[in-house]
């Protein structure tokens, strides 16, 4: 069975005819050419296909496209404003807070929402949005290093 499904994805109003059941990722993968996503572990577990949907960082892999109707979904491909970097993917780069690269799209998209939402947030608030946050290159300190240059936050450990 398909449906027509309309979402905005990253400012951009999107119709899919598609199983409404069908993941997320898949569809911005496959359907949209939006591949910057990732699929990692198809659980929800790892959070390399994190998105934004209203501004709410969830694992796309586990998200079924259905119930992004009529709802904002911004991936990593949405973040920079032409050329110019998001300033969560600027402190990313400056630290070189990526190996691999797999697991870092969902990373900065988890984080930039976060700080889109509270832009002071307390070190505690930003480990507990990177929790559960798997890097498999074990990257972690320089990705807290990225953490630290762009919130300047001294209680974040490495």
């Amino acid at each position: 069975m398909t449906t027509t499904i309309t979402f905005t994805v990253n400012g951009q109003v999107r119709t899919v005819v598609t199983d409404p059941q069908r993941p997320l990722l898949d569809v911005l993968r496959e359907d949209l050419g939006l591949t910057g996503t990732k699929y990692g572990c198809g659980q929800g577990d790892c959070l390399a296909c994190t998105v934004l949907i209203d501004g709410r960082a969830e694992p796309s892999c586990q998200t079924p496209v259905a119930d992004v109707e009529g709802r904002s979904v911004l991936t990593i491909e949405g973040l920079a404003d032409g050329d110019r970097l998001h300033p969560v993917q600027e402190a990313f780069l400056e630290a070189d807070a990526m190996q691999c690269g797999y697991c870092t799209p969902g990373m900065i998209v988890a984080l930039a929402g976060l700080l889109e939402a509270m832009p002071k947030a307390s070190a505690g608030q930003i480990l507990a949005q990177m929790d559960g946050h798997l890097c498999r290159c074990c990257g972690y300190e320089r990705i807290v290093q990225a953490i630290r240059r762009l919130t300047s936050l001294e209680g974040v450990a490495p």
